[in-house]
Parts: structure tokens; sequence; C-alpha cells
């Protein structure tokens, strides 16, 4: 038996090796997947409750929602605020070029309830919400269908009822102040903290807000325990992540892998480059640049990341092609970033825009002598003074834009000059035309 893991009966499912853990055969239905994972266990008495928090600290799973925090301590934070919490299963999506958390919810739905239902019994919680992006289709037919299939006596959660919540499809409405606020009655925009969810949430309950990939993940560490969790990565950041892989490689797409993997294996692992990649765009428009050379000598971890300048942040990565212009494209994505803004903040609403302006100005070949000046400034001007992360998000973005493409900004700006003729769009962003731009 797996230290950390409940008992289990010489009947149940062996456990899976390897990768994928996640993203395996899916299963046609509730049934099927009892058959394949085998039961939950309890997590009822004071000490079962214990062992779960402790076997998820134990793990060194980290968040899958992009700020990679401790699990087991956000777990523990809940579990020590006393009865009648609640658990919000985060999977409202917000990141443009971010799959993973819809693949997985539309692949198996019932890995991440499971997950949530052995996190509410941890921290005693009487409701589990289930938050999504209200635009998916496919994810919200397939959250609805696994509750469904689970009502009723023995289907799996009676003693911790299930709903879903569709949020707006905004860039902050994921943010976990946001979603609190939109599950209270309000618009789905981050919040000045304290207090933290775990605090007051719902309805002024702790709340445990946690993403679903990482759900997914404690789901299985409460079957099979902490030392088969960590037969994947390495000890001090264990396990698989899900992973999208976009821009010029063969094969684009959501990938489980094994953290610590060399990210040469990883782009092997996609079919390799299309194209000479110039930079990786990495932890999406909330990540930062990473020039090419350093991508050979890095390893799928949020250390090895952090280490080269870079985030994990969501798990996406762009292998951006040396056909493709840096400023026309760190162009796209700073207006993009202006218009998500949630209005509540100047240095947000003002600063982003004029940001955005002058870095368009200087893509267009059209910017006066001192406009990469006054970007670096604003963007000084602009860090930390947000309710939300969305105006760091842009600073560390076009921070890491200006240094990986720095002679190219400077071509464009002194001498109106472009390198690339190929002008089409490579970063994806949501076509504005048919977005529903409401909070509520």
């Amino acid at each position: 038996m797996s230290t950390g893991a409940p008992s289990r009966a010489a009947t149940d499912p062996t456990p899976p090796t390897g990768v994928p853990r996640l993203l395996g055969p899916a299963p046609a239905g509730f049934a099927d997947h009892c058959a394949r994972y085998g039961p939950l266990p309890t997590v009822r008495s004071r000490s079962e409750r214990a062992a779960l928090v402790e076997a998820v600290e134990r793990s060194t799973l980290l968040g899958r929602g992009g700020a990679g925090f401790p699990a087991g301590r956000k777990l523990r934070s809940v579990a020590e605020r006393g009865r009648h919490t609640i658990v919000v299963a985060n999977g409202a999506e917000g990141e443009p070029a971010s799959h993973k958390d819809a693949v997985l919810l539309t692949h198996a739905p019932h890995l991440v309830i499971d997950g949530a239902i052995v996190a509410a019994r941890a921290v005693r919680a009487d409701e589990i919400i289930v938050v999504v992006d209200r635009e998916n289709a496919a994810v919200c037919a397939a959250v609805d269908s696994a509750i469904a299939q689970r009502s009723g006596p023995g289907g799996g959660h009676s003693d911790v009822p299930v709903r879903r919540v569709g949020v707006p499809s905004r860039y902050v409405a994921g943010e976990e102040s946001a979603v609190v606020n939109f599950l209270n009655g309000g618009p789905a925009k981050p919040i000045s903290v304290p207090p933290r969810p775990y605090e007051r949430g719902v309805r002024g309950r702790p709340t445990l807000v946690q993403n679903v990939e990482t759900l997914a993940h404690i789901a299985l560490i409460a079957r099979y325990g902490v030392d088969w969790f960590q037969t994947v990565g390495p000890l001090d950041e264990s396990g698989s992540m899900l992973v999208t892989v976009n821009g010029a490689v063969a094969r684009p797409g959501v990938y489980e892998l094994a953290l610590g993997m060399p990210m040469p294996d990883v782009l092997a692992a996609v079919g390799g480059t299309t194209d000479d990649m110039s930079a990786l765009l990495a932890g999406g428009y909330f990540g930062n640049w990473i020039p090419a050379p350093a991508v050979t000598g890095l390893v799928l971890s949020r250390r090895s990341f952090a280490a080269a300048g870079g985030s994990l942040g969501c798990g996406m990565l762009h292998v951006f092609p040396s056909r493709a212009c840096g400023v026309r494209e760190s162009a796209r994505v700073a207006r993009y970033l202006a218009e998500e803004t949630a209005g509540q903040c100047g240095p947000c609403v003002h600063g982003l825009s004029a940001i955005a302006g002058t870095v368009e100005t200087i893509a267009r070949r059209k910017a006066p002598r001192g406009a990469l000046r006054d970007v670096r400034r604003w963007l000084q001007d602009v860090a930390h003074r947000g309710a939300c992360n969305l105006p760091d998000a842009a600073v560390g973005f076009l921070t890491s834009a200006l240094t990986v493409f720095a002679d190219e900004f400077e071509l464009h700006e002194r001498h109106g000059r472009c390198t690339h003729r190929d002008t089409a769009p490579v970063l994806p962003l949501p076509d504005r035309a048919d977005r529903d731009w409401s909070w509520r």
C-alpha cells in the first residue's frame, strides 16, 4: 500500500503507471469511470480528513491554474476554518492560448468531480460549484452530463451537492476573487483583497477555489497515495501536467507530460518544430518570452522556467516562428490585454491603453523617437497597481518582449523598418466580434 493512501481492496483497479494519468482512454460514463479508477475513499472522520490534507501537502502538488501555489497548503487553509465551507472547481479558462482545462472537462469530468468531492469532504464543505466558460457548449454539456449521471442515491456525491455555473468569457473572469464575486451576484471582476476566499468567499463562507486539473490530481492522490504520485516528476515538483502546445509545431494540442521532462523531448513529443524558433512564449499572456537558445536547456518545471526568467503559468507553450514579427504580435497582445481591463483601476484602464497604443505605432513603424523609452517608463508605472494581476501580466509580457525582440523594436522605432514580410497573425486571440462583453 502506498504511503498516504487509504486501504484498498484486492479487487480495486491497478493504479496507472507513467503518463498519461488524466488523459487516458475516456470512460464511457460514470460506471466505466468507477470500474477504471475504483471507489473514492470515504474521508469522513477527523483522522481521514487530516490524512488527506497531509497527503496532498507531502505530494508537492502545485496548483495547475497558473500561480503554482502548493495545493496542500491551500487545502489546509480552508480545512482549518471549520464547517460549512464551499468548494469551487475552477474551469473558467480565460487564457485564449490555453485549452487544457476544457479538454480535461470534456474528456474526464468525473475525475474532476471526484477531486472536488474528496476536497469537500476534507474541508467539511456542504456544496460544490463547478465553474466553466459559459460560451463553451461542449464543456457545459460534459459537466452537466457527468453531474446528472451521479445524481440520486449511490450516485457518488449524494453527501455533497454539485452544480455547474457558467461565467463570462473574459480574461480576468476566472481569477479566484472574480469567480467568488460572480457567484455572490456581482460582476465577474476581481476585487481588492483581503479577505481571501479561504477566509470569506461564496456567501461569506470559507471557500476553496481550486483549478479543475489540480482537483483531478487530488482525486488520484486520494486513491493511490503519495508514493504513487511521486513516481512521475521530480520529488520537489511531482506529477504530470497538462500543457497546451501551439505555434510552429507539427502536432499542436493539449498533452499530458511528466514534470521534469527536458524541453527538447517536449518538442519531440509534439512532432518537432515546423519552422526555426525565434522564441518560446511560456505561460500564456500572463507569461514571458524566452529566447530560443535558452529553451534547449530547460526542463518542464516551474523552477526551471523561473530560473530562465519565464513562467509555466497555465501550462501554455507557444513556439514562435522566425518568420513572424515579434513587434507586431506583441502589439496585438498588448491591445487585447488593454481591452480586457475590468475598468476598476486607473493605471490599468488608462495605462494599458496608452502602452498598447504606443506599441501599435511602433509596430506600424510610425512611432516618434522616444516611444520605446515611454513604453518602458509606463510599464514601471502600472506594475503592482491593479486590483488584480492584469497590469502585471502586461508588464511581464511586454518587458520580456522588449528584451527578446530588442533588435526588432529598435529597427521599427528608429529606422521605420521591419525584416518580416509575413503579416499573418500568429498568436491565438479571440474574435472580439463574436464575444459576449457583459460581465454578468
